[in-house]
């Protein structure tokens, strides 16, 4: 649910500070006497106890947690504000919050609509117009990083070539353009191999790099395996790093002389990032036996090959 995700230790520092800052604003009011405004930090503190809590636990929904910390952090400005004569811009804790910690439309909706709510419903004078146009001008300056980033994201998937190449099926359509071969060299007595193709530096190169690195990994991958093979051979993503390079009519010895072939183009290749290319590729040729049995041992060689 939310666009940018957060690792599970950086929230969990977020959560613990969170509750250790208000259980000292509790402890602080209570020193102090102020029985009247203690209520709500020490309330906020068992909400905010929960969300730890719940972010600890297996299974439950992150978003969940998250919704609390915000809504826990508007409670706690609107009883501020309600009670003192502390300045407006107090309001912008919980408003950078939301869009750090929610989606941008879920971030838009609650701040659009909780914001002037609260300034209305505490004791202080009706804004003025500049209040609004600042308010909603904070608003705007928030929301353009996060739409940014969005829009980003989305053109780079946009132009991910496993998705996009006339040639780099998806694993839907390279399982049924297989299926297709199999049956036919099953029926005419052909040859049928395949070659499991992996990337080592597949899932390194985003974490490390971004999108950017990955895209150019894929895109090399295609076009040096589209450059050195036949027009009807078949290039498909079966896992997230794991290819399929489907050569019908080839036999053993064929599919050894293309990996080999596509092995050494394949090291050749130096990118920016990652430095030369490692690819991991084995031969798979169908004995007498099911497709489904088959597409099982081509799925245990993807396996041995990340393995090492």
């Amino acid at each position: 649910m939310n666009s940018y995700p957060f690792s599970k230790r950086l929230m969990i520092i977020t959560y613990s500070t969170s509750l250790v800052v208000m259980m000292g604003y509790a402890l602080w009011l209570y020193k102090m006497g102020n029985y009247r405004s203690l209520w709500v930090p020490a309330f906020v503190t068992l909400v905010l106890l929960a969300a730890l809590l719940m972010h600890l636990g297996q299974g439950l929904k992150g978003y969940i947690s998250q919704i609390l910390l915000v809504g826990s952090t508007y409670l706690t400005v609107l009883s501020t504000l309600s009670i003192s004569n502390a300045s407006a811009i107090w309001l912008g804790l919980p408003i950078t919050s939301a869009f750090i910690l929610l989606p941008l439309w879920l971030a838009l909706v609650l701040t659009g609509g909780l914001g002037p709510l609260v300034w209305l419903f505490i004791s202080h004078p009706t804004p003025e117009p500049p209040f609004y146009l600042g308010y909603v001008i904070l608003l705007l300056l928030l929301a353009l990083p996060r739409w940014e980033h969005a829009r980003r994201r989305a053109l780079l998937q946009a132009t991910d070539p496993c998705d996009c190449h006339c040639r780099a099926y998806n694993y839907e359509t390279l399982k049924e353009r297989l299926n297709n071969e199999f049956q036919r060299a099953a029926m005419l007595n052909k040859r049928l191999a395949v070659l499991v193709i992996h990337l080592p530096q597949l899932d390194m190169a985003e974490e490390q790099f971004g999108s950017r690195a990955k895209i150019a990994l894929l895109d090399t991958l295609c076009s040096e395996v589209i450059g050195r093979c036949r027009d009807h051979d078949i290039l498909g993503r079966a896992g997230e790093a794991t290819f399929w390079l489907v050569l019908p009519d080839t036999s053993e010895s064929g599919a050894l002389l293309v990996r080999e072939r596509l092995q050494h183009a394949l090291s050749q290749c130096v990118l920016v990032e990652t430095g030369h290319l490692e690819a991991r590729i084995a031969a798979c040729l169908p004995h007498k036996e099911s497709f489904e049995r088959y597409i099982q041992r081509l799925h245990a060689r993807a396996h041995a090959l990340a393995n090492g």
